[in-house]
């Protein structure tokens, strides 16, 4: 009889120590999985920060081009309807579709500086350029950040265990914000534009 209990004392001590050993790796997953998707909301808003001074800039820069170089309303419809499409983005992946549409508008609207040169002389034209290329270094730098943030979040909500706490709390894998092959070209100072005075 106290062999008995003592045999069921010990399963039962077996399986108490089982259930805390699950119980603080539940835990210890679903507290690094909450605090590696916080990183990332923190890396992204980073980015959206600069993405809406960018936004804010961009009806300023229409308005300076405008009084240039009229006949490229083309040029400068594509870049309202990016601002637009980024201002109208619900969620991050529609938002890094529309700054990538931004900034591919952008680089036609700054090459149409070099068909105009009395726009590219103009101060405030010159001043606008500055800012929005330097916006754009600061998206790429904060972009590393955030790359980094998504692949070490994507990577630990596929491992065991962390993906049956990612599917508790409905975790999904997340899109990184890649720069396009064409915005990492520069624009072409060569671009097939109208010549002042000549419709598109």
């Amino acid at each position: 009889m106290r062999r008995m209990l003592m045999s069921q004392s010990l399963l039962l001590i077996f399986v108490g120590l089982v259930v805390c050993g699950v119980g603080i790796l539940a835990i210890t997953s679903y507290n690094g999985l909450v605090g590696l998707r916080s990183q990332l909301e923190r890396a992204w808003s980073n980015i959206d920060v600069i993405l809406k001074q960018r936004f804010d800039e961009i009806p300023q820069l229409i308005q300076v081009v405008e009084q240039y170089a009229g006949y490229e309303a083309g040029v400068l419809k594509t870049l309202a309807e990016a601002r637009s499409h980024y201002g109208s983005a619900r969620n991050v992946g529609q938002k890094i579709s529309a700054a990538h549409e931004m900034s591919i508008a952008l680089q036609g609207v700054m090459a149409i500086g070099e068909a105009y040169p009395e726009l590219k002389a103009n101060q405030n034209f010159i001043q606008l350029q500055t800012r929005i290329s330097s916006l754009e270094e600061m998206i790429s730098d904060r972009r590393e950040s955030y790359n980094e943030a998504v692949a070490n979040f994507n990577t630990r909500i596929d491992q065991f265990p962390d993906v049956f706490a990612a599917r508790l709390l409905n975790y999904s894998r997340q899109e990184m914000f890649q720069a396009l092959a064409a915005e990492r070209t520069l624009p072409s100072l060569k671009m097939n534009l109208p010549k002042f005075g000549q419709s598109a």
